[in-house]
């Protein structure tokens, strides 16, 4: 373990030493001897203008058309639109319509859009030229064409062509009522409170109720269903379980899901659609996330069960840990998924990741060591969960693996934390492996004992010991071995067949017990303690000792 750990410094440390040369060698490059400047040196190439309003992109340019629209700044909007000289009167309602448009048909992410100056170079349009939809109007549909033009000022940017903008007035009439605007009354359409429709705060509100009432009452009904069904205490303890682990993940993410559809069905501004859409997306990340962990949580607990049934400790730990490490990873995608939907580079981020974690290994080389000794105890599968073992001279039963140390409790009930890193260095006695328990003890008998009660001890015990069904017959013994000094010592030796150590301990006293019946039985008896003799101090008379 020792020698990992050090290769694994090594690496690191050869890696940096790697990119430090390279950083030096960079510009000794460029001082070559008999290269001139003027041959390296490469031509500047001249940038191009950068447009203020973000039409050098398609994405760019609709994106700033409907945020114009949609605070109806029509000056602002005209940037944004090529308009021919008969267009221009009719620029405050071509705005309006093209927006109506947008907000009822434009039903796909804007991550669609080309991001790209270029635009989509495969889409088999000229290159001057980008295709935003179709929109479905009606039984129709209608492309919102773009067009690549030369501005002085800001270059290269993308107008909406004035052929879109001819066709918009005959696709705006065809415009279908939302299955909202038909149920509700004429009077109550153009109502709105805190500035919001009602046809939006009613349909809003439909597309989360509805489907949380309805999977609720689904729930309600599947759990009483389920406790007329399960007759068994214990199958029904495990569904009413899982019935309270699931519900409400699984309430929440189909909720999320129809209201997530459902925001195309409504006639809400295409910027707002956008921007709600992200926060419901996050939202929709998270309680799947929320969801995966539940059911991970019940799997893995059912795999310890039986486990546990098998009696396999080992694989019940390992299970353990990947069980936090899968929950861990989850988290941490989880995130990620966030960070893109929220429009951040998770380039840059994973790449910030790596450069913390290389930081992190180096700065934290214990907590490594800890994780990988903790790692390698499970693998090994040296100890596992609910095993009794003696760790640093200490006894206990181990209580939980972590990543980074194991936790012993104690026979005095204390809680010790080992450094998983040590435990890979130190002495780890593991007394739940052991399929039997051994009786190994040293019996002294006074030298008063004859040859004819001596052998009847030793003939008595051996039959004792065959005669004990919990004794392992072929291996017990019991021997005279030496003449001591202060007594004859004879060794029992004896394996229990338990693996459970208070039956070990009810077998061990009743075995010495009959022992000792035997031993008095026939007239002998043990050698007790040494008596060391004090010597006493003599007596000084003072009263003669003053005459005197």
């Amino acid at each position: 373990m020792g020698f990992v750990l050090r290769l694994t410094n090594y690496g690191i440390l050869a890696i940096f030493l790697t990119l430090f040369c390279v950083t030096l060698t960079r510009p000794v490059a460029a001082q070559i001897p008999g290269i001139s400047k003027a041959k390296t040196a490469k031509p500047e190439k001249q940038e191009e203008p950068k447009d203020p309003f973000g039409r050098s992109t398609p994405r760019g340019t609709m994106t700033g058309l409907m945020r114009a629209a949609n605070s109806g700044d029509v000056v602002s909007a005209v940037r944004y639109m090529q308009l021919t000289s008969k267009q221009r009167p009719n620029t405050e309602i071509l705005v309006r319509d093209l927006k109506d448009l947008m907000d009822r048909y434009f039903r796909k992410p804007i991550s669609t859009i080309s991001d790209s100056a270029e635009g989509f170079l495969d889409d088999g349009l000229a290159l001057d030229r980008e295709e935003i939809g179709p929109l479905r109007v009606g039984e129709g549909e209608f492309s919102i064409e773009l067009v690549r033009v030369k501005d002085k000022e800001a270059g290269q940017i993308w107008l909406i062509s004035s052929d879109t903008l001819n066709d918009v007035p005959a696709y705006h009439g065809a415009i279908e009522k939302t299955w909202i605007e038909r149920l509700m009354p004429e009077e109550l359409l153009d109502k709105t409170i805190l500035g919001i429709s009602y046809e939006h705060v009613i349909g809003w509100t439909a597309s989360i109720g509805i489907p949380l009432l309805l999977f609720s009452l689904v729930f309600l009904i599947f759990a009483t269903i389920s406790r007329k069904i399960f007759r068994n205490p214990v199958r029904r303890q495990r569904a009413e379980t899982r019935y309270a682990a699931l519900r409400w993940p699984i309430t929440i993410v189909l909720t999320l899901i129809i209201h997530l559809l459902s925001l195309f069905a409504l006639r809400l501004s295409l910027r707002f659609r956008i921007i709600y859409g992200r926060i419901v997306a996050a939202l929709l990340v998270l309680a799947v996330a929320w969801l995966i962990r539940r059911i991970l949580t019940l799997s893995f607990s059912y795999t310890r069960r039986r486990m546990q049934r098998a009696k396999q400790t080992g694989k019940e730990s390992l299970i353990v840990l990947g069980e936090r490490l899968i929950k861990a990873l989850i988290i941490l995608v989880a995130i990620f998924v966030v960070l893109t939907i929220s429009g951040v580079d998770t380039q840059t981020a994973l790449a910030g990741v790596g450069i913390f974690g290389v930081a992190l290994a180096v700065g934290a080389q214990k907590t490594v060591e800890n994780f990988l000794g903790g790692f390698f105890l499970l693998t090994d599968k040296v100890i596992a969960v609910g095993d009794n073992c003696s760790i640093s001279n200490r006894s206990g039963t181990v209580e939980d693996i972590t990543l980074r140390s194991v936790r012993l409790r104690t026979t005095e009930q204390t809680l010790l934390s080992i450094p998983a890193g040590v435990l890979s260095q130190d002495t780890i006695e593991n007394f739940t492996t052991r399929g039997k328990i051994l009786i190994k003890t040293t019996l002294r008998l006074r030298y008063e004992t004859t040859t004819e009660q001596l052998r009847s001890i030793l003939d008595r015990v051996r039959k004792l010991l065959s005669d004990t069904p919990e004794i392992e017959t072929e291996t017990c013994r019991i021997r005279l071995v030496d003449f001591g000094v202060r007594s004859i010592e004879l060794e029992l030796f004896a394996y229990v067949l338990t693996t459970n150590y208070s039956e070990f301990l009810a077998v061990r006293e009743d075995l010495l017990l009959q022992i000792a019946g035997i031993v008095e039985e026939a007239g002998s008896r043990f050698a007790g303690p040494d008596l060391v003799e004090i010597p006493q101090k003599p007596v000084v008379d003072k009263t003669a000792s003053a005459s005197g």
